[in-house]
């Protein structure tokens, strides 16, 4: 393998193994930063209401501070090239017994993972998303407010999609009887 120079290094990466944590919920953080700058990405991370976002902002920070330190590159304009979340050793998870009634035990199963971020000066070449069904940890919109149309909007709709005219009913003020005899 080949030993690059420091000033033809443009990315810095950063390790984290044996997360006690399940990698489906990692992998919504790192699709919610993928392609971003570190910037945007450490302010998404600090503000998410998600427990796995404390460990993915000590990697981010980490990865930061090796681009800076280790390459001498500059950590402001640093972008989330490639984020990597797989499952951890084994059978990808570890067995804990679980008491369950009548003196059984039940297997649970801890997950593990290991995460990778890659963060380097330019952006990674393509920053389109796949579109994944679950949860997103994006920041809540405000609902969207529908306004009715005003009124004048009604005199210029087509007279074909206007809704037409109540029909009065009228009521027969002595009705015969059936049967021919009276109530």
């Amino acid at each position: 393998m080949a030993e690059q120079t420091s000033a033809s290094r443009t990315q810095a990466a950063a390790h984290l193994k044996f997360a006690r944590m399940g990698p489906r919920k990692l992998r919504r953080i790192a699709d919610a930063i993928r392609g971003k700058s570190v910037r945007e990405a450490l302010v998404l991370l600090k503000f998410a209401d998600v427990y796995a976002a404390a460990p993915m902002e000590k990697l981010v920070k980490s990865a930061v501070a090796n681009a800076g330190n280790n390459y001498d590159m500059n950590t402001d304009d640093l972008f989330v090239v490639k984020i990597t979340v797989d499952g951890g050793p084994g059978g990808r998870f570890t067995k804990r017994l679980d008491p369950r009634a009548q003196g059984r035990a039940y297997f649970k199963r801890k997950r593990m993972s290991h995460v990778t971020v890659v963060v380097g000066e330019e952006p990674a070449a393509s920053t389109r998303k796949a579109r994944r069904g679950g949860a997103s940890i994006g920041l809540r919109k405000k609902p969207v407010r529908h306004v009715a149309a005003p009124a004048h909007s009604a005199a210029l709709a087509p007279a074909h999609s206007a809704a037409p005219a109540p029909v009065a009913k009228t009521v027969d003020p002595a009705p015969a009887a059936a049967d021919g005899k009276e109530a």
